[in-house]
């Protein structure tokens, strides 16, 4: 038998609760009683060790030798229904009202059963409800939660798994002269806490957002870098931008699959959960017009006026804030370690994702074939010009582009090679046009000199004649043109015509003219023998 126990002001407590240490003793007494080994010393020993006299274990003793009976007799208690349960749900978890409630049927209706003490109802409710279940009837399914225990995953390598998230700023910033609310969405790395990858957008997000988060987090090049790479899986919950056809397939092709978790579990990413609560404490909180700061007398702030960030300042402020985090913050988690510290000393392999795989990340193809026109390429009621285009009409291309970025669209030919990116007509700036306009200008003076080069060179013009005789050229040239143009003229063009040709050298002075043969002398013979 266990000593008892020494309680805080060094009173000796019983180990044992009474139904439980009778429990616990009667078969033992009752053995040495039935082989006549029971003493007084033994009864002595249990009585101490439950905190009961001898007495009592002396009456327990003698009902176990009467009945057979080793544990107490249960008294009927009164017990919480399903009824009751209803009634607390109604009252908001008053368990006074419930009461009251409870006395006035049984005065009603004579066969309803009495309804028990205040005390006795109190009593039942702590002893068949738990903690929890008594928040939630009162409060709801948040207020429950608040008592339930959650497991902890074990502590894995980096890109071991991520968990994105979209949150809603608490803070009102100025976006085109009218306060919103901007949206967050973001990446982390579970094992090692590094933020990943970040997008901000002005009005609640989108799949183009989570492309863009998702896009910084893959890259480990400067500016987004060191940490990146391919995760092996992502977690989120159930957000329908995130489970999108268009992230799905982007990272689908890199191998990293989608973990959808149920609805309104918070708890099963507990990562990217505790991220939003921190920024809210360590930044958002901090920021003017923050819509939780503390309220005064009628629910107004202490400066109703107060200034909005804009949202150029905002964004600048939280990824100045992610840096810090990454770089600088020591969660406990970590051991004293910042997250990029962590990262680094992480002996894991990385798979980076290549970098022409990465440049056009999370591109939608509508699976159409488009033409080039004079007007450039058209995708919806909208045409979108570059200038590869110039020169190129009628040429057939496919067209890939983020989702709700209207601005401009990716080009590749049928093959999926990369052409060009172009931008929509209508919104293109001054150096976009004047692109277009100078390269056009450009083939429209080279076409034109090809043509007129042509030209000359068809044009032949005749002498007029006034006698019938054969047609004489115009523009002759004497042999002494031919050679002077000839001399002057480039031989490199020969040269890539035919790499043998060898031009022509001027004779040194030096050397002696070569004599022509007698069938070609005068008759009358060289001018020195005339």
């Amino acid at each position: 038998m266990s000593a008892p126990s020494t309680g805080r002001h060094g009173v000796d407590k019983p180990v044992f609760t009474t139904a439980s240490g009778r429990a616990a003793a009667m078969p033992r007494l009752l053995m040495l009683d039935q082989h006549d080994e029971l003493t007084t010393a033994h009864v002595r020993l249990v009585a101490h060790a439950l905190g009961r006299s001898e007495r009592t274990v002396w009456r327990w003793i003698a009902e176990a030798r009467a009945t057979g009976q080793l544990a107490p007799t249960s008294r009927e208690r009164y017990a919480i229904t399903a009824e009751i349960r209803l009634l607390l749900v109604q009252c908001g978890g008053n368990a006074s009202a419930v009461h009251r409630k409870l006395q006035k049927r049984a005065l009603n209706d004579s066969r309803v059963p009495a309804a028990p003490s205040l005390a006795t109802f109190h009593r039942a409710l702590r002893r068949d409800l738990t903690p929890g279940d008594r928040a939630g009837l009162a409060h709801g399914e948040a207020a429950r939660r608040a008592f339930d225990v959650y497991g902890k995953r074990p502590v894995e390598h980096r890109n071991a798994a991520w968990e994105g998230d979209h949150k809603c700023v608490p803070v009102q910033v100025q976006v085109e002269d009218e306060l919103a609310r901007p949206w967050v969405t973001w990446f982390i790395d579970c094992a090692r806490k590094v933020i990943m990858g970040v997008a901000v957008t002005p009005h609640a997000p989108s799949r183009d957002a989570v492309l863009a988060a998702l896009r910084m987090s893959l890259d480990r090049a400067e500016p987004f870098g060191p940490a990146g790479g391919a995760p092996n899986l992502i977690r989120v919950d159930r957000g329908k931008d995130f489970l999108s056809t268009t992230v799905i397939s982007a990272l689908g092709a890199l191998a990293v699959p989608v973990i959808d978790l149920p609805a309104y579990t918070p708890h099963l990413k507990g990562t990217v959960e505790a991220l939003n609560n921190a920024v809210e404490k360590m930044l958002f909180a901090s920021m003017p017009r923050y819509v939780h700061q503390q309220r005064l007398t009628g629910g107004r702030t202490a400066d109703p006026d107060e200034p909005a960030l804009t949202f150029e300042a905002f964004v600048e402020l939280l990824l100045e804030w992610v840096r810090w985090w990454n770089n600088e913050h020591k969660p406990k988690a970590l051991g004293g370690r910042t997250p990029m510290e962590a990262w680094r000393a992480d002996p894991t392999p990385l798979y980076d994702v290549p970098a022409d795989q990465l440049a056009h990340f999370g591109l939608e193809d509508d699976g159409l074939t488009r033409v080039v026109t004079t007007r450039g390429v058209q995708v919806g009621n909208r045409f979108y010009i570059d200038p590869w285009m110039v020169g190129r009409g009628g040429t057939r291309v496919a067209v890939r582009r983020l989702p709700h970025h209207d601005t401009s669209v990716e080009i590749f030919d049928l093959d999926g090679a990369y052409l060009c990116s172009a931008v929509l007509a209508e919104a293109a700036n001054k150096e976009q046009i004047r692109a277009v306009r100078n390269t056009r200008n450009a083939r429209a003076r080279q076409l034109r000199a090809d043509l007129e080069a042509a030209a000359r060179l068809r044009r032949e013009r005749f002498k007029a004649s006034t006698t019938p005789a054969p047609p004489q050229r115009l523009g002759a040239l004497t042999e002494a043109e031919a050679e002077a143009e000839l001399s002057g003229s480039d031989t490199s063009d020969l040269r890539r015509a035919n790499p043998d040709y060898i031009p022509r050298r001027p004779v040194p002075d030096g050397w002696a003219p070569p004599i022509p043969p007698a069938a070609d002398l005068p008759e009358d013979g060289p001018e020195e023998n005339a």
